[in-house]
Parts: structure tokens; sequence; C-alpha cells
């Protein structure tokens, strides 16, 4: 029988246990909303209790790791360190949810400095039963074979059902190195830290395999501490169904990081369940793993109780097609794990008041850049709007502008929007009004694409004389060198490639 528990008033149902099969979408998901919604008095419509804003999302204050603020507006950069990506791609509609790493984590802290023992204590209470996971320690053959039983419980998140007993098989990890384990100073930031325990080493040195090192367990132990007191093939079970289903080999390590508790999830009762209800949205498989790795804390979430009532939510209030959803999910996954409700309520008046967007405009937006629904409306939407004001635009073309390309409210003021602006009347001697023909101006790369094609033209004599014409900035490489520049690609990408040294020199030679 599913368990579920509420830990916290205002949050979502944290998910315990759940039935792994998921009846499709448009026969199962009114059935579970009686229990999850209530009227709201001033809307006339229901609210979604059950998921929450993200105060990170909504008052973004972190640095990056030279010090500077960073908001999620102002770049499109991953928070990882190993990768970064530029922030005006031409292709707007691709992957690059995946790099909005601030839009994703919802679950709490541990609170950082506890003891284990106080851990232990606390795990307990929630359970039930024992508190704490039983970990592979380093046993005589002996005492591990009178103690099997034992060893191989796991148990679930609300201490609700204990996990099978798992069959150990000679291959498996760990088994055939288990006198090869590493000794506690392997970990000494670790154990000067906390009271680390020797059980927890086949665990961390499996996990050291996906790239975690010592500070990450520390993470790892203050963010969520009985993760580390699970059981290493259990741990191992669950994150190769994780590959399975699509996920990256690379993005287990930032997915433990910000959701160690993903190493209690069961794969029978919890993530096969979730995988089943992605599909379920006409999600296909090739994207499955792309949206457990934006989003690893959906997880956490009661499939019935949270995030079917968010998906009918977006149908029957906001008013997303159904064909639709699937796409929407996969532009934000963040989308299922927030409160929906006050999101898409806050944004929708404060576009209609301030731009006088009608309702089937805001949808529009929606559709097209979910990741609205996450952006501040004091730091993110109206320093935009007002910008583009500032530059000439009037209500009714700023509202062109974002129904056509909603993600110029994701990019940054300073290193993105102003200098095309710039760019656009000082080199292309174009006015702002032509912003609204051609929208899209403001999503292509100036590096890359816009300064390249106008000075290449230009050095072939080729360019128009009066305003530059947008028009030659929106076909492919291949199709601009044959329709506009008359010449091969090859020596256009030749010609951007000398300009590009030029002008990285130029920077260079300022900085210095």
């Amino acid at each position: 029988m599913a368990v579920f528990s509420l830990c916290y008033p205002f949050n979502p149902p944290i998910l315990c246990s759940l039935s792994s099969d998921i009846p499709p979408l448009a026969l199962n998901l009114a059935g579970s909303l009686p229990a999850t919604r209530r009227r709201h008095k001033t809307t006339g419509g229901f609210v979604v209790s059950s998921a929450h804003s993200n105060p990170r999302i909504l008052k973004p204050n972190k640095k990056s790791r030279y010090g500077q603020m960073l908001s999620p507006y102002d770049s499109d950069e991953d928070e990882e360190e190993e990768d970064s990506e530029d922030d005006d791609e031409d292709d707007v509609a691709g992957d690059d949810w995946l790099l909005d790493d601030d839009f994703a984590e919802i679950s709490d802290y541990s609170g950082k400095g506890k003891k284990a023992k106080l851990q232990r204590r606390t795990n307990a209470k929630r359970g039930g039963k024992k508190g704490i996971n039983r970990s592979w320690d380093l046993r005589s053959a002996k005492s591990e074979e009178s103690e099997s039983d034992e060893e191989d419980m796991d148990i679930d998140i609300g201490g609700s059902s204990l996990a099978k007993k798992r069959k150990k098989e000679t291959g498996s990890w760990g088994i055939e190195d288990r006198g090869k384990v590493k000794s506690r100073n392997q970990y000494p930031r670790l154990s000067e830290e906390i009271d680390m325990d020797e059980k927890w080493i086949p665990l961390l040195d499996y996990l050291s395999t996906y790239g975690l090192k010592d500070s990450h367990f520390l993470q790892m132990y203050e963010r969520h501490m009985p993760a580390l007191q699970i059981n290493v093939l259990s741990a191992e079970e669950r994150l190769e169904y994780l590959l399975s289903v699509g996920v990256k080999q690379r993005d287990i390590k930032r997915m433990l990081l910000r959701q160690p508790q993903i190493l209690q999830y069961t794969v029978e009762n919890n993530l096969k369940a979730h995988i089943s209800f992605l599909k379920s949205l006409g999600i296909p498989s090739s994207k499955i793993g792309q949206i457990v790795a934006a989003s690893p804390s959906l997880f956490s979430y009661s499939v019935e109780n949270s995030l079917k009532p968010t998906i009918r939510y977006l149908i029957e209030e906001v008013g997303i097609n159904e064909n639709d959803i699937g796409k929407v999910v996969q532009l934000s996954p963040q989308i299922l794990v927030q409160r929906i409700d006050i999101s898409w309520n806050t944004r929708y008046m404060f576009l209609s008041k301030e731009l006088g967007a009608p309702r089937d405009s805001v949808v529009k937006m929606v559709k097209k850049h979910p990741q609205l629904l996450h952006y501040s409306i004091d730091d993110g939407l109206l320093p935009r709007i007002n910008f583009l004001r500032s530059i000439g635009m009037h209500n009714s073309d700023i509202l062109k502008v974002l129904t056509s390309l909603t993600q110029v409210l994701s990019l940054s003021l300073e290193d993105n929007l102003k200098p095309k602006y710039m760019y656009l009347v000082n080199e292309l001697n174009n006015e702002v009004h032509i912003l609204t023909k051609y929208p899209m101006y403001l999503s292509l790369s100036l590096d890359q694409r816009i300064r390249p094609r106008h000075r290449f033209l230009v050095a072939l004599k080729k360019a128009p004389k009066g305003p530059f014409p947008l028009s030659s900035l929106v076909p492919n490489d291949e199709s601009f060198c044959q329709q506009w520049a008359g010449t091969s690609l090859e020596k256009y990408l030749d010609f951007r490639q000398r300009l590009l040294l030029k002008d990285f020199a130029r920077k260079y030679e300022k900085k210095r």
C-alpha cells in the first residue's frame, strides 16, 4: 500500500512509496484532483497545494566562483564547473534548458554541522523503525553469513516499507573487492568534519567512480546524511537504472549533489513510477534522461498527489493543450516541481497589467518558454520590459516581441540585449521598430552571426545601402552564402574565424 508523508505544511508531500503502475495521462489525472485541490476565493479556480516556488529562483543571490553576483536572467551558463555554453546561440529552441541549473532545485538542506548520532535519531523518528540503513562493513565471512538477512535490508524514505532482500551475486560491484576498499584516511575532510562511519566506505568508493570526491561527500552529508548509509548494492541498482533510462554518467555527480536522496528511492516503487509518468505525457524515451538530469528533485514528489495535479492545472486552468504538455515539460522540467498556481497567476496578472497582455498571449509565452514561470518579476521580467521601453518601444511592440520570442526575458541586459541594440542602430543603421518584424535578431549571437555576416557583406561590397537587411541574418550559413554573399561557405567560415581571432586579441589587449 502506498504511504505518503507531509514533511512541511506548505511543501509538497514527499514520496515514501509508490506503485509503479501509472495509468495514461488522459485517463487518470482527473481522479487525483479532489484530494489535492481547493477552491480559491479570488480566482474561482483551484490551486495546487503540492508544489512550491523556489526561493533561489525568485530571489537569486548566489555568487560565481569568482565572487560576482549571478542571476538566472543574465546568462545561460551552467553552474557546474566543468560545463559552460554561450548564452545566445542561434538555436534558441534546443536543449539549452539543461544549462539552466538555477531552475531545478527544490529540496531542503539538512542542518549543517549535525552529527551522525543526531541524524540517526531524527531518521529513526521518521521511519518508526531503525533509522540507520544497513550498510556494508568489513566483517568476517562467518559473521557475514549469520547476519546476511539484516545486511540486505534497505529502509525506504519514510520507513514505510523494506526493500526486498537482494541476492548477492558473485559479479556484483564490491563483492570481489571487499578486501580492497579504501580506509577512512582516503576521505580526510569527511573524517575531520563529521563522525564518519567505517561502514560508509564501500559506498563512497563506488560513488567515487562517478567523479565524486571527499568534499562532495561532505556536501551530500550536509544536505541529506542518510544517503551515505545506503547499502552499496542498492545504490548501484538505482544508479544503473537511471543510466538505463538515458541519464548520462557525467550527470550522476551533479544529480547526487543536488538530490542525494536519489540513493534512497527504490527502483520498483519510485523510480519506475516517475519514469512511467513522464512517458505518459508523450515525452519520448530519448529525452527522459535529460529531464531527470535537469530536475532530479521530481522523484521526491508524489505522482498522484503532486505531479498529476500540476499537469491537470496546466491543462485546465492555464490553458495548455494536452498535446503540448510533453513539449512544455521538455523545455522546462522544473515546471513539475514548483507551485504552479501561484507562479501562473502572479505572472499573468503582471503581464496583463504592465503590457495589457491578453490571456492567449501569455499562454503562448508559456508554451514557447515555460521558464517564464520561474523568473522573478522584480529582478527578471520588469527590468527587461523597462529596457525595451527605454529604447523607444511601446507596450504593444514589446508584447509582439515577447509573444514571438519569449526567450528575450532570459537574456542578459549588459552582455546581450544592450550590445545587440547598439550594434543594430550604430552599425546596421536600423531603427528599433524593426525588432517587431525580426524579433529573432535578439536571439542571435552577436559575435558568431550578426557581426560576421554584416562585415562579410561589407568586405564583398554587397551590403545594401541604407539599413542593413535583418533578413540576411535569418538563414543558415550555407543559404546565406548562396543567397546573399554569392560565394562559397568555406570562404565565409574562414572570414568569420579570422574576425573572431581579431576580436579576441583586441579584448585581451584591453584587459592587460
